[in-house]
């Protein structure tokens, strides 16, 4: 790992400058990462060669989280997000959960499902039967499609069938199982599932419609558990960490807020490596509902010393080559510093992040309400929007936190005030 140590008390009043110095301190990021960094990011050109139609590009703030222990070693995370807070809360759940080890991660096989509907058939269990007489056949076509991913390792792993009921009569889906190494996977399982259409077209004598991978990527999940003691953080925050948990539990309309509050630290650092933010989300919330109902992608629970634990499982669709993780610097420099070595160790922070996140959010909930803290860090936003420039930023900022009234109304009368 690169990170020595990602602890670096008062990281958050250091300038960009000082917080860049004791980032290089702490890693071995290279002065070309640095560069990509603190450079002019996605030139127009690399942006034309991404998306049609481009007009320019679009900035959004790097922060990095701190304190972060995984399976024993350190981690220093970029996180890319419009909204205050988000990276403080990660670095202070990660901060309160040091102390009891950090988190512990695991995580499955990068699997992806790629779905091929078949229609028309008169009798869908016989042409069930007759693709899986035929799955070794159709696993070498597949594979053929992209040899130098089954010479890293993967590759198809299985082939499954379901015949579901329709308006229109039963459809059989075939799903390729396809193992995708280090990439996210997308273009090679859509690939594979358009090549061996035809041939399950003349198996099973019905016609193929779509050939499209699942966001529901159900096999492969990233898990992590943290504890956070109760001598820390008090018994009074571990009983409503535990009440809030359950709250979600048995309310669709809290479950889906406290989800939004996991993939707020997740979809971050998604962003920053150049993922795809919306097939993460849509795993995510919809694995979430594959159950009875929709579901907290957390647990919470005491053990036995009355301590809090937390834990988490969710799909984990990212890559650290392919599409924008390779195209755009900054992906590169963020995934640098963070010195993961293949995606499932990406997915494994990813989750931990998640974890982080939701404990910050219903510790503040279970105790002073969430606004507090998030209007604190929202205040030089606030006074920004009033019109306050330079040093006027900071002053006016101060003001509206000291009288606790973080509103633009009360930030343009200071400012006036500023003035005379």
């Amino acid at each position: 790992m690169s990170c020595k140590d990602s602890r670096i008390s008062g990281f958050h009043k250091k300038g960009s400058e000082e917080r860049l110095e004791l980032i290089k301190e702490r890693t071995d990021l290279s002065d070309e990462a640095i560069e990509k960094l603190t450079g002019e990011g996605l030139s127009d050109e690399a942006a034309d060669m991404m998306i049609e139609n481009v007009i320019g590009t679009y900035e959004m703030p790097i922060g990095v989280a701190t304190n972060f222990k995984i399976n024993d070693e350190d981690y220093l995370i970029p996180m890319v997000i419009e909204e205050s807070s988000v990276v403080a809360a990660a670095s202070y759940g990660a901060k309160l959960a040091r102390n009891c080890g950090g988190f512990k991660a695991s995580s499955t096989d990068p699997v992806m499902i790629s779905q091929i509907q078949v229609t028309g058939l008169d009798d869908p269990y016989a042409a069930r039967a007759k693709v899986l007489e035929n799955k070794e056949g159709l696993k070498d076509l597949a594979d053929a499609q992209d040899p130098v991913l089954v010479e890293h390792g993967g590759g198809v792993q299985d082939i499954r069938c379901r015949v579901l009921d329709s308006r229109f009569g039963p459809y059989l889906v075939v799903h390729l199982l396809v193992d995708c190494r280090d990439a996210m996977g997308a273009n090679a399982v859509n690939t594979m599932a358009e090549a061996v259409a035809p041939e399950i077209e003349d198996i099973t004598g019905g016609k193929v419609y779509l050939r499209i991978l699942s966001n529901l990527a159900e096999n492969r999940i990233a898990r992590s558990r943290a504890v956070w003691s109760k001598k820390e953080i008090g018994e009074d925050v571990v009983e409503g960490v535990i009440h809030a948990y359950e709250f979600a539990r048995v309310d669709p309309y809290r479950c889906s807020t406290h989800n939004k509050g996991v993939m707020n630290g997740v979809t971050a650092v998604v962003a920053a490596t150049g993922n795809d933010t919306r097939a993460v989300e849509a795993g995510a919330h919809s694995y979430a509902a594959s159950c009875e109902g929709y579901s907290p992608l957390t647990t919470w629970e005491k053990t036995e010393d009355g301590d809090l634990v937390g834990t988490i499982e969710i799909p984990m669709p990212v890559g650290i080559i392919g599409g924008a993780t390779s195209s755009h610097p900054t992906a590169q420099a963020n995934l640098e510093l963070m010195d993961v070595e293949d995606a499932q160790e990406l997915g494994e922070v990813l989750a931990s992040v998640g974890l982080a996140q939701n404990f910050a959010a219903l510790r503040a909930l279970a105790s002073e309400g969430i606004q507090r803290g998030h209007m604190k860090l929202h205040a030089k936003n606030v006074a920004v929007q009033a019109g306050a420039e330079g040093d006027q930023i900071e002053k006016v900022a101060s003001k509206i936190i000291e009288e606790d009234k973080v509103r633009v109304d009360r930030a343009k009368e200071i400012l006036e005030e500023l003035g005379d």
